[in-house]
């Protein structure tokens, strides 16, 4: 158990049922009047944020959130495998619980799985992928203007705006939390 008045930044614990994370907290010692933690706080699960005051000594069950690093295998239509790297057991996700970001996500990459009592409630993609273009129109020597971008899908499928010198067959680095082209790869 740990009270309002021990919150900390990043601490998660469990109210009416649901996972929270403190984002921010404040001790407020009005001068008439008891104390009380002002807290902003985070639903780890639905991501929604709120404001609430509570009396310090308001005491609340720890949250114990596990996250996991597992390589994503396979797709079989709703589910998504991933193989978990200690027990080598395969892991399947429903789609809903995927973000948009995983569309950067092949096969063989490692993404971190968040769980809550043994239930998961996020896939979090690497930062940072390395992909081919594997469709883009041709770009042309010399048509270097800056910040003049064009079309072009991944191997994963993904559509993505590139520099005009990007062709396909390049290799390219993607920022997968904005769906930017970063660079083209080394190596």
């Amino acid at each position: 158990m740990i009270s309002a008045g021990d919150f900390r930044n990043g601490m998660t614990f469990e109210m009416d049922g649901q996972v929270m994370q403190v984002i921010e907290f404040q001790h407020v010692k009005p001068g008439k009047g008891a104390a009380f933690v002002r807290t902003k706080m985070k639903n780890v699960i639905t991501g929604s944020v709120t404001e609430t005051s509570f009396n310090p000594t308001a005491k609340f069950e720890n949250a114990y959130v596990e996250k996991k690093d597992m390589q994503y295998s396979y797709n079989d239509g709703d589910l998504y495998y991933f193989m978990d790297q200690e027990t080598y057991d395969m892991i399947p996700i429903a789609t809903e619980l995927l973000g948009d970001n995983f569309r950067f996500v092949k096969e063989e990459m490692m993404c971190k799985i968040s769980s809550y009592k043994g239930k998961i409630f996020s896939v979090e993609p690497p930062t940072f992928v390395d992909l081919e273009v594997t469709e883009t129109d041709p770009g042309f020597k010399g048509d270097t203007a800056t910040n003049v971008t064009k079309p072009a899908v991944l191997e994963t499928g993904a559509e993505i705006k590139v520099p005009l010198f990007i062709n396909v067959g390049d290799k390219i680095k993607v920022d997968t939390r904005s769906g930017e082209y970063l660079e083209r790869s080394k190596g």
